[in-house]
């Protein structure tokens, strides 16, 4: 029965998407696509506990989904005719997989494009792709987005009916039309990117890596998709340091560098490359690569070059001014300049941040290393009550119990 399960959860994790954006492909709902999925997911354990594990985990749970479709659209044909749907049966029995090569005939990135039209909200567009493309549970996106649940449903509902009544088709769009959905898509991609990495959820965060290579591949010459791919591979890269062997997390300053993959890190300095390459001044993105191949080039966490971050982060602000990314620069002010100048700038962005979970974290480390316990361990148990994950809360009651005992 174990291994049943592990072999399901592995299928899922590995070919959700896939078999997710096939299905919305050939049947143009959303709801249906979800539901097929997981009717396959429930058949799954309920017979490979019995039959055994098959041989193809991924493809037993794409052909059953398919074969679910297929049964609910053909009640729905006897019910009420639609040429779409018959439509949709007719593509269904032939093989789901049969797409073009290319970029341009990956469901993946079709569906990725479709919840990025222009035509839906800015909003709609990132809560539909983190539901549809990264399969996140509406109350996970509806704590994102700081709404309630039942608000976010219906911010989904709205946006899966302006897909269906815009006839708003599944495809990547046109070259000349890319322009339109590209900076959604990027911004798309990474808050996958960076949900997965706050959650420790190593299969999302690599969903959203995969994601950013094959808009990469579809726009070569983008310095900023270029940019975003290179991120994302050089902070995916040190996913195996980031806890340790108790599962604990292990701050960046500490992490055993040798337990970075370097092959990961070796791509993302490549997309770096390639993205200098285009000839155009730096942007957000490839900003922040810049600084995440910074701190992957310093063999040891003592030879990071700080100067470089710094003066990073200052084009970074000078591109988007943001207290986030200004508390960010603070962080690395404190490393160059010592933690006093870190807290001074700081105190520059605390009153635009009083809401941000990580401020009070950021305070503490900076209390913590200028030797000022008493107030850093206020700061820690401020952090503590604020921390977002568990993993997060266990590593600052371990620093509040270092300072405490």
């Amino acid at each position: 029965m174990t291994d049943a399960r592990a072999a399901v959860a592995g299928a899922v994790a590995a070919e959700r998407l896939r078999i997710v954006a096939a299905l919305i492909r050939v049947t143009g709902d959303f709801d249906l696509a979800e539901d097929c999925l997981q009717d396959a997911v429930e058949r799954a354990l309920e017979r490979w506990p019995l039959d055994g594990v098959p041989d193809n985990p991924s493809a037993w749970l794409t052909t059953t989904a398919r074969r679910r479709a297929v049964d609910v659209l053909r009640r729905r044909q006897t019910e009420r005719a639609k040429l779409r749907e018959a439509q949709a049966l007719a593509e269904l029995a032939r093989d789901l997989t049969g797409d073009e090569p290319g970029p341009y005939g990956d469901d993946r990135l079709k569906l990725l494009f479709t919840c990025c039209h222009p035509a839906l909200p800015m909003a709609g567009r990132v809560a539909l792709t983190l539901k549809s493309v990264a399969g996140l549970s509406t109350r996970q996106i509806a704590r994102a987005f700081l709404v309630s649940e039942a608000t976010m449903g219906q911010r989904l509902l709205r946006a899966k009916n302006k897909i269906e009544h815009a006839g708003i088709g599944f495809r990547v769009p046109e070259s000349h039309r890319l322009a339109a959905r590209t900076d959604a898509v990027l911004a798309v991609v990474y808050l996958i990117f960076t949900e997965g990495y706050a959650a420790l959820d190593d299969d999302l965060a690599a969903e959203a890596v995969q994601l950013s290579g094959l808009v990469a591949r579809l726009l070569p010459e983008d310095d900023e998709v270029l940019g975003l791919h290179a991120l994302l591979l050089l902070q995916h890269a040190r996913r195996a340091a980031r806890t340790d062997a108790a599962g604990e997390l292990v701050t960046l300053e500490e992490q055993d560098r040798g337990r970075w993959d370097h092959d990961r890190v070796e791509a993302g300095r490549t997309a770096l490359a390639a993205a200098r390459g285009t000839g155009h001044p730096p942007g957000y993105y490839r900003l922040q690569a810049e600084i995440a191949a910074l701190h992957t080039s310093a063999a040891r966490a003592g030879d990071t070059d700080w100067v470089r971050i710094v003066a990073a982060y200052d084009a970074l602000l000078t591109l988007r001014s943001s207290p986030v990314i200004a508390l960010n620069r603070a962080v690395a002010v404190g490393f160059r300049d010592g933690p006093e100048a870190g807290l001074t700038a700081v105190g520059a962005v605390a009153a635009e941040l009083a809401e941000y979970p990580l401020l009070p974290a950021v305070r503490a480390d900076l209390l913590r290393r200028a030797g000022r316990r008493r107030e850093a361990a206020a700061a820690y148990r401020d952090a503590v009550a604020a921390a977002r994950t568990e993993p997060e809360r266990r590593l600052l009651e371990r620093r509040l119990r270092e300072l405490t005992t």
